[in-house]
């Protein structure tokens, strides 16, 4: 039976999301159960630069905000501090706490867990060659949120 484009769509995005509903699940049970996709986004999106809501906001394609909204929620849970700026002292700059690199870097052991066990049910070589042919198909760079309107863009942008 032939499938169609838009069954491979609906197939990647399922395995992007039991990936990330097991590891939200795990992250709980290892002591972390307020954590969500978004929270990691955007402490990602924090070690890599974005030190105020407005360029939290640019990185994940999102208003300031809500952008300020997910700010208040890992401060509120100690997941991100807000630090002077060494260059201006009216203004204060976003950076990750030790207990959120933590949450990151237990979110990376259980994704590998994870793979390990994809790895296991299809075989290792089958999962290396699938994720070859998926990078050859996609590329090789993870994916980015901060091209604003990505998924509202006209063909030929």
């Amino acid at each position: 039976m032939a499938r169609s484009g838009a069954d491979l769509a609906l197939s990647l995005l399922g395995g992007f999301r039991t990936l990330v509903d097991a590891a939200i699940v795990e992250l709980a049970r290892r002591g972390h159960p307020d954590v969500r996709p978004v929270h990691d986004f955007a402490m990602r999106a924090i070690v890599a630069g974005a030190d105020s809501a407005s360029d939290l906001g640019r990185h994940l394609s999102i208003t300031k905000q809500s952008a300020a909204k997910t700010i208040a929620v890992l401060l509120e849970r100690g997941y991100v501090t807000r630090e002077p700026d060494p260059h201006d002292a009216r203004r204060k700059r976003l950076q990750v706490t030790e207990l959120g690199l933590e949450v990151l870097r237990t979110g990376e052991e259980i994704f590998d867990e994870l793979r390990d066990t994809w790895a296991q049910r299809i075989g290792a070589e089958e999962l290396d060659t699938f994720e070859s042919q998926l990078a050859t198909l996609v590329g090789t760079l993870p994916v980015r949120f901060d091209t604003p309107g990505w998924i509202a863009r006209e063909l030929g942008d």
